[in-house]
C-alpha cells in the first residue's frame, strides 16, 4: 500500500501537464498569512497568465458576512518547493468585487510608488534582515529554553555551533534550501543573539520584488514550521528582560547613492528620513516600543540619529560606504512584523518623492 509520503512525493508532470498553485494572500491582521490551492490546466510563467479567484473574506476579518467575497490578483509567481515540479506559489494581493483595493492590501500603494518614474529611475535596492524566534508548541517558550524557565545570559548563542547554543537548526536550513528552489534571492541565514532567535536576508531585490520576496518567504518558514510542529513568532520583544528583540532591518541604495558621489545623496536621504521619523515609527511594525528602548542593538523609539558602523543608531552606515564615498544604508527602526511592501515603499517615497 503506497505510504502518505509517497503520495505526496509524486511527480504529476510524468502524467499530467496540469499544475497546482497555492494562491497566498495576507489576512485581515496584516501579519497572517493565508493560501488555497487550484488546478492550472498548464504551466505558466507569468502572473497575468494564471485567473483571478476569490475567498471568503468574513472569515478573515476583511470583509462582512452579507458581502464576504474579496478578490485576488495574481501578481508574482514562485516554484513551489513542497509540491515541486512545475507547481507553484503565486503571491496576490486583494480587491473588491469592484476592483478597489481592500484596507489591508498594501501592495497596491507600493505598487503605485514603485513605478513612478522618478522612483523607477533610481533603480531602489533592498536587503532586508528578517528575524523571528521558534516557540515550543503548547507552551509558547523559545525552542531550547527550559519550560517556564531562562538559559544563561546571552553571548554565546550568536552564529553559535552545538546542542546547547543552537536551537532549530534542521528548520533554518530547510528554509534556506526552500527559498532557494523557490527563486527567492535569500542572500543568507545566521543565529541571533537572542537564544531560539534566527536570521534570515532577502536582497538585494529591485523596488517591489523585495517586498513580494519576503512575505513568501515567511509564508514557506510558516509552513516549515508547521511540518516540525514548532510555532514561528514575528513578534519584536517575544521575552521581556535582558533579551535582544527582533527586527527587520532595511538595506537600501538608489541608483545615485552607488555611484560616485553617492556618500553625499546618502547624506540627505538621512536627513529626509530624520524628518519623518514619527511617521515611519508608526508604520514600522506593532509593538515596536517594546523593542526600540536605546538598549540591545536599538535607538530609543523617539530620537533620530544615525552613525557609520553605530548599532545603537536609528540609521547605521557602513564603513565601507564611507570609505568609498558611495553604497547603502541600513534602516534598523523596522520591527520583525513589520510589513515589507509599507517599509520598502515608505523609504523610497520620503528619500525620493
Amino acid at each position: 500500500m503506497a505510504l502518505l509520503n509517497d503520495l505526496l512525493n509524486l511527480n504529476l508532470s510524468d502524467h499530467t501537464e496540469k499544475i497546482i498553485a497555492e494562491y497566498i494572500w495576507i489576512g485581515g491582521s496584516g501579519m497572517d498569512m493565508r493560501s488555497k490551492a487550484r488546478t492550472i490546466s498548464k504551466p505558466v510563467s507569468c502572473p497575468s497568465e494564471l485567473p483571478k479567484w476569490n475567498y471568503d473574506g468574513s472569515s478573515t476579518g476583511q470583509a462582512p458576512g452579507e458581502d464576504s467575497e474579496v478578490i485576488i490578483y495574481p501578481q508574482a509567481i514562485f516554484k513551489d518547493p513542497f509540491r515541486g515540479g512545475n507547481n507553484i506559489l503565486v503571491m496576490c494581493d486583494c480587491y473588491t468585487p469592484q476592483g478597489e483595493p481592500i484596507p489591508t492590501n498594501k501592495r497596491h500603494n507600493a505598487a503605485k510608488i514603485f513605478s513612478n518614474p522618478e522612483v523607477a529611475a533610481e533603480e531602489p535596492w533592498y536587503g532586508i534582515e528578517q528575524e523571528y524566534t521558534l516557540l515550543q508548541k503548547d507552551v509558547n517558550w523559545p525552542l531550547g529554553w527550559p519550560v517556564g524557565g531562562f538559559p544563561g545570559p546571552q553571548g554565546p548563542y550568536y552564529c553559535a555551533a552545538g546542542a546547547d547554543k543552537a536551537f532549530g537548526r534542521d528548520i533554518v536550513d530547510a528554509h534556506y534550501k526552500a527559498c532557494l528552489y523557490a527563486g527567492i534571492n535569500i542572500s543568507g541565514i545566521n543565529g541571533e543573539v537572542m537564544p531560539g532567535q534566527w536570521e534570515f536576508q532577502v536582497g538585494p531585490s529591485v523596488g517591489i520584488a523585495a517586498a513580494d520576496q519576503l512575505w513568501v518567504a515567511r509564508y514557506i518558514l510558516e509552513r516549515i514550521t508547521e511540518k516540525a510542529g514548532v510555532v514561528l513568532s514575528f513578534d519584536p520583544k517575544p521575552i521581556m528582560g535582558d533579551w535582544n528583540g527582533a527586527g527587520a532591518h532595511t538595506n537600501y541604495s538608489t541608483k545615485s547613492m552607488r555611484e560616485e558621489g553617492g556618500y553625499e545623496i546618502i547624506k540627505k536621504a538621512i536627513e529626509k528620513l530624520g524628518l519623518r521619523h514619527k511617521e515611519h515609527i508608526a508604520a514600522y511594525g506593532e509593538g515596536n516600543e517594546r523593542r526600540l528602548t536605546g538598549r540591545h542593538e536599538t535607538a530609543d523609539i523617539n530620537t533620530f540619529k544615525w552613525g557609520v558602523a553605530n548599532r545603537g543608531a536609528s540609521i547605521r552606515v557602513g564603513r565601507d560606504t564611507e570609505k568609498e564615498g558611495k553604497g547603502y544604508f541600513e534602516d534598523r527602526r523596522p520591527a520583525s512584523n513589520m510589513d515589507p511592501y509599507v517599509v520598502t515603499s515608505m523609504i523610497a517615497e520620503t528619500t525620493l518623492l
